[in-house]
């Protein structure tokens, strides 16, 4: 199992250090504007941390569910994490002038519609709601959905078209 210590990096982020069963050392700088850079270093040479990549949040985003299994799972697992490998977890962010902006997710009957669920609206970087039926969508939040992904696919058109 993977050893993980966090690092508070005033003024800059936190500092994640990974270092794994084959003792591999990976350094995870989150920093406070959403970039992440990523540095390894090898057991041969464990003072030596070399950048491997700089990513911002979006990207991020999209390796961690690539690595999670979100994206593909390999085939050798068994069968009960393959029917999870279908769900999709994406973040989206509701813009201005979309027909979907004022009305709620019931009004929308996303689940019904899309077989989606939101699991999450991001209205701030402090404040994450875990939404009901009644919630009004707001321009600038963004939906955490989770979903196969052409329902993702079909929330998205909805969202944008606003029902009916």
């Amino acid at each position: 199992m993977a050893i993980i210590r966090e690092t508070d990096l005033p003024g800059i982020g936190r500092k994640f250090m990974v270092e794994t069963d084959d003792r591999e050392k990976v350094a995870i700088v989150v920093h406070e504007d959403g970039k992440r850079e990523v540095y390894h270093s090898s057991p041969t040479s464990p003072d030596d941390h070399e950048l491997v990549m700089t990513l911002n949040d979006r990207e991020a985003r999209q390796v961690a569910s690539i690595i999670g299994g979100m994206s593909y799972q390999p085939t050798a697992l068994e069968q009960v994490e393959l029917s999870i490998s279908k769900l999709s977890i994406e973040w989206y962010k509701l813009r201005k002038g979309m027909n979907c902006i004022g009305k709620s997710i019931g009004e929308l009957a996303i689940r019904e519609n899309t077989g989606t669920v939101i699991i999450a609206s991001l209205e701030s970087v402090q404040q994450k709601i875990s939404p009901g039926p009644e919630y009004v969508l707001q321009d600038g939040y963004t939906l955490v959905i989770a979903g196969e992904r052409n329902d993702i696919q079909s929330l998205k058109q909805l969202l944008e078209r606003g029902g009916g």
